[in-house]
């Protein structure tokens, strides 16, 4: 067990580790992108796994010139189920647990995972979670047939060669990878287990989608090290913005999946005239459109999570963020044929090594395409197509601590008019106070046609921080992180920014598009009083009476949209009034003893239909 001295390992994984049938700890990347096609001279294989005496594929791996591409044989598998986590400890929660759930304590299932792991042979990959410079040790154990998986993971987080570690790697979390038991124990369903010991977060991933372990999971084990040391890993995007006269800003932008997190970091998309669609009236079919001359140069420095460790704060009053990740989980659903965005097209068809792609079709010794989408079972293409993009490949990136001078919010929205009101009623940019900017990351509406996940028909809420089902412990203890955030970031500014609709208007990102170029050009300046309007609904703070880009004024129509004929204020008042019953229902499960006295006054705000002015006297605003 040489290969063992440079790890201290917990007594339950290095018995596993001892007894199984075999195991590969891989030194190099192209180690696992060797193993995910079984051998060097398969161009196809197929992931499958004995249940009760039956081989079931799960998934298929082929050989492209640009990396491995992954489809799931099921339908189901190729999204994140947004009810897979358990909870198995008896530490605080808020989640379900694993013996109310199955009416069962928790420890058989643990044992059997084990014994199964036992007669595997297996991957024992090292990594950090979070990072090289401010991560913590984990460790994962996998069967070997899903190398594809160790693989990806090992792109998402910091892979750890060991002969080149330093001292004794002590993982802090481990994951176990067990696909059969979705079979055996859970009906099919995605299931992940977190069970939070002493000195030791276990993670059961039972399912072979990286979304919910690899990804989501590691995230959780962030959240649950931050909830105990008074920090956040924030679920936001980052980008600096260079002005094409060298001003620079950084914007990060929030929100549930689908709310525009990736999108903030792309260039804005045009049409083949060079020109760009506002929107199209979704009545006439009208469309309106801007032309850029000249658009911000973006440095990405975050794609979905952001770590606000307490060591990387300083006395700017500004939030702080680093990339907590070493790879992105891009999704590439708007990517829809050739030259819809360069940028990432490039990169993925000729990377500099090897890719894994996922939902994706792939055809043996092709190049993969990343716009031809894997079909689902009824002939449509898959909404949720992904490419896992370590940081290293992309150009311009910044992987040093940036400060933050905008947060921004995004919310997914349905179309609104007289005749169908919803809470479409978001104008292209409102901005916000402080106290808004809490209560918005409480609620983290999930919105409208999402792609990312397999619940999202209506207005639902993402819970905390929109990172909530990821987390595994308090909501409460959750809302109060983020406000004190907020408190010791006095100087970032908050804003709103729909994606989608406007009112009638169809939009898709280019809201958020504008509103980038927009803030980046104003640099550091204030948002002048008078240019701002109250907002009819005051959930929205405040709207822009005007905004130019470029040289080009938006219509007022986008920027309040109380004014689009189809909306008027009687439709815009019902969207308000259902955005607003929304939040009510939602801010409930806050009001409780441990919730900081201040956010129960702004929560009391909300539940008595204050005016702005009272959000304003809590927390005053920058404008």
């Amino acid at each position: 067990m040489d290969k063992l001295k440079k790890f201290t390992l917990s007594e339950d994984v290095l018995d596993i580790i001892q007894n199984c049938q075999g195991f590969i700890i891989p030194k190099t990347k192209q180690e696992l992108v060797s193993m995910a096609f079984g051998n060097d001279n398969n161009d196809s294989f197929d992931v499958g796994y004995d249940v009760n005496g039956e081989q079931i594929i799960e998934a298929n791996v082929v050989r492209c010139k640009n990396g491995a591409v992954v489809n799931y044989t099921d339908d189901y598998m190729r999204r994140r189920d947004p009810d897979c986590l358990l909870v198995a400890d008896e530490n605080d929660t808020d989640k379900p647990r694993y013996d109310d759930v199955y009416k069962d304590d928790f420890s058989p299932l643990r044992n059997s995972t084990f014994e199964w792991l036992k007669k595997q042979e297996l991957i024992v990959m090292p990594f950090m979670a979070g990072g090289k410079e401010y991560g913590y040790e984990a460790l994962l154990l996998a069967p070997v047939n899903a190398a594809f998986f160790a693989c990806g993971l090992g792109d998402l987080q910091y892979f750890v060669n060991i002969d080149e570690y330093e001292g004794a790697f002590s993982p802090k979390a481990v994951i176990y990878l067990a696909p059969p038991f979705r079979h055996t124990h859970f009906n099919g369903k995605q299931i992940v287990v977190h069970n939070r010991l002493p000195g030791m977060h276990e993670l059961f991933s039972y399912n072979l989608y990286p979304g919910p372990s690899a990804k989501k999971g590691i995230y959780g084990v962030l959240l649950n090290i931050g909830e105990g040391e008074g920090w956040v890993t924030v679920h936001a995007s980052t980008v600096k913005v260079i002005t094409p006269y060298d001003n620079e800003i950084v914007i990060l932008h929030e929100g549930a999946s689908g709310g525009g997190k990736s999108e903030m970091i792309e260039n804005i998309h045009r049409e083949p005239d060079g020109k760009s669609i506002v929107g199209e009236n979704l009545t006439t079919n009208e469309k309106y459109y801007i032309r850029l001359k000249e658009t911000c140069e973006l440095r990405p420095v975050t794609d979905d999570m952001a770590l606000c460790h307490p060591k990387m704060q300083n006395d700017s009053n500004k939030l702080v963020v680093k990339d907590a990740e070493e790879g992105w989980f891009l999704r590439v659903d708007n990517i829809k044929n050739y030259g819809t965005e360069p940028f990432y097209e490039k990169i993925c068809t000729q990377p500099s090594e090897p890719l894994v792609f996922l939902n994706i079709q792939g055809v043996p010794k092709s190049t993969c395409l990343i716009w031809e989408h894997t079909l689902d079972s009824d002939g449509t293409p898959c909404p949720n197509p992904r490419v896992i993009l370590p940081r290293r490949m992309v150009p311009n990136i910044i992987s040093e601590l940036v400060e933050v001078d905008v947060r921004s919010f995004g919310v997914r929205t349905p179309p609104c008019s007289i005749d169908n009101p919803s809470y479409g009623i978001l104008g292209l940019l409102h901005i916000i106070p402080p106290a808004l900017a809490w209560l918005w990351r409480l609620v983290a509406p999930r919105g409208y046609n999402n792609p990312s996940i397999i619940d999202s028909v209506g207005m639902t809420s993402e819970g905390v921080g929109s990172y909530w089902p990821f987390a595994t412990g308090k909501m409460v203890e959750q809302a109060n992180l983020l406000l004190d955030q907020i408190l010791h970031s006095s100087s970032t500014r908050y804003v709103l920014i729909p994606n989608q609709h406007i009112g009638n208007y169809k939009v898709g990102f280019m809201p958020q598009w504008i509103a980038r170029e927009y803030i980046a050009r104003r640099g550091s300046a204030k948002f002048k009083q008078e240019h701002l309007v109250q907002a009819r609904c005051s959930l929205l703070g405040y709207s822009l009476d005007s905004l130019k880009v470029d040289g080009q004024h938006i219509r007022k129509i986008f920027l309040q949209p109380e004014l689009q004929a189809e909306v008027g204020h009687d439709g815009y008042d019902k969207g308000a009034k259902i955005l607003s019953d929304f939040f009510k229902k939602e801010l409930e499960k806050y009001n409780v003893p441990e919730l900081n006295p201040l956010g129960k006054k702004i929560i009391e705000c909300c539940l008595n239909d204050s005016p702005l002015e009272d959000y304003l006297d809590i927390l005053p605003m920058r404008y």
